[in-house]
């Protein structure tokens, strides 16, 4: 963060500050007490269980310079605020008003799905431009966001931002925090459905993020997604689209997938067609792999320069498609970050192209679908039998939809138990198990050295637990091959 004294900081969020108005913030903003060093500044959010004012002399004993909270410590100079959260958000919306008036270049980055994984290959594009801030895992709320602005420096030439939403207003308010220069739009899903209430309340809510773009800003919005392309008359700034049409400002063409499942493509763009080799997993990265293509180009790298720095992109955040290898051979896709419908056809998809002996998918619930939610996991059941998994294993009672979808599409194909003359699972390969221990017991007889196992669910669920049982089931290293999401 750029260096700020207490008084400044107490302006900047409309505290009242008890201590020397004189002494500076020269480290970081840090919520968690047992992180910080000195210099930092202490936000004491309020918590369910705990209290962070509770915390404030073990952060004036680990040597932070001041805290951030509802109420007075002789421990340390404070800030006092109502509600920290909020005053997080302003301080953040300081510091970025400074930085943007010397230069700083914002890109914000919604959509229902893949927004960690285009956040992640966009900040590694932008670094071959200069330091770029994108921090790994998913900081899109109201407190990841401000806590990740406030990591810029007055070296930083690039801010990458995800924005997430869980109802209307919400990306505005993210956007107050820091306005973008750059607003990418992913897509249009049905992630969190049941709080949204339609697709279309989900496209009002997303297109915030275009409204609140500059004129002189740029919106890069996804061609093949119509409520995507529908924001297009929601912004006064440039419009940019991305997708495998021809109609496409920034697209992608002769579209392959090698031996691991990574995409290879030509990347089209201003008159100039460069080859991009991805070393993510899965065809659901190209649209990713464009909008972070467009978005840098619209920060001023050369269509070149970004092929490049496309192609040299490796995985960064956990849980998404990490690909790991176990020392015996087994390979575990663990994607159990998050889950909805979208994003798990997108897996099953990357899964049947990995090579192995045989195609395993082990599936959780996905959560906040609302009153669709039973109809879209008897879907996923079915879309996993045609995907063509060889054994496909549904984990708890809030999955048990998967099951008798995927059951239900046996039946349709008049598939058996002795059913192995065709690709996918017969009636005897399509299992349930009421947790992830009854989960590991079974895959720990069911696999094999050479088979591929997907673990996929909604984050409340749990299931990189199972992955993590799945690559500890024997000795010796694993390497990760490749990640995505």
């Amino acid at each position: 963060m750029i260096e700020l004294t207490l008084a400044e900081v107490a302006e900047a969020v409309g505290g009242e500050l008890t201590g020397d108005g004189t002494l500076a913030v020269t480290g970081a903003v840090l919520v968690d007490s047992r992180a910080l060093g000195a210099g930092d500044l202490f936000v004491a959010l309020p918590g369910e269980r705990v209290d962070g004012a509770d915390f404030v002399p073990a952060a004036a004993a680990a040597g932070a310079v001041a805290a951030l909270t509802t109420r007075a410590d002789p421990a340390l100079p404070c800030v006092v605020v109502a509600d920290p959260v909020e005053a997080l958000g302003r301080l953040a919306a300081a510091v970025h008003r400074r930085l943007a008036d010397a230069g700083l270049s914002t890109v914000g980055i919604t959509g229902s799905s893949g927004k960690t994984s285009t956040k992640d290959l966009l900040g590694q594009v932008l670094a071959a431009d200069g330091p770029t801030v994108s921090p790994q895992g998913s900081f899109n709320n109201d407190i990841g966001l401000p806590l990740t602005v406030l990591t810029a420096g007055t070296g930083t030439r690039h801010l990458v931002l995800e924005m997430g939403s869980r109802g209307p207003g919400h990306v505005a308010r993210l956007c107050r925090i820091a306005r973008p220069d750059v607003g990418v739009v992913l897509n249009v899903g049905s992630a969190h459905l049941g709080e949204f209430g339609s697709a279309e309340v989900i496209a009002q809510s997303k297109g915030e993020l275009v409204e609140a773009l500059p004129a002189d800003g740029t919106a890069v919005l996804n061609a093949d997604d119509h409520r995507v392309l529908g924001m297009a008359p929601r912004t006064s700034a440039r419009v940019v689209t991305t997708g495998l049409g021809p109609d496409a400002d920034v697209r992608a063409t002769d579209v392959t997938l090698d031996d691991a499942a990574r995409p290879r493509f030509t990347l089209v763009a201003g008159g100039e067609e460069h080859p991009v080799a991805l070393q993510v997993v899965g065809a659901h990265q190209v649209p990713n792999a464009l909008s972070a293509a467009a978005a840098a180009l619209a920060a001023g790298m050369t269509p070149a320069a970004v092929a490049a720095a496309l192609s040299a992109a490796g995985p960064r955040s956990r849980w998404r498609m990490e690909v790991t290898r176990r020392a015996d051979g087994l390979t575990v896709v663990n994607d159990a970050y998050n889950a909805n419908p979208e994003s798990m056809r997108a897996a099953l998809a990357a899964l049947v192209r990995l090579p192995g002996r045989r195609r395993v998918a082990v599936l959780g619930a996905m959560g906040e679908l609302g009153p669709g939610s039973d109809a879209e996991h008897a879907r996923l059941g079915r879309d996993a039998v045609r995907a063509g998994v060889d054994l496909l294993v549904s984990v708890g009672p809030d999955a048990i939809g998967v099951h008798t979808g995927a059951l239900a599409e046996l039946s349709a194909q008049g598939r058996t138990t002795d059913d192995r003359t065709q690709e996918g699972p017969a009636l005897d390969s399509v299992l349930h198990v009421p947790d992830r221990e009854a989960a590991r017991a079974l895959l720990a007889d069911a696999l094999g050295a050479a088979d591929v196992v997907l673990v996929k669910a909604s984050r409340s669920y749990g299931l990189e637990r199972l992955a993590a049982d799945l690559l500890e089931g024997t000795d010796g290293a694993a390497g990760t091959d490749g990640a995505a999401s």
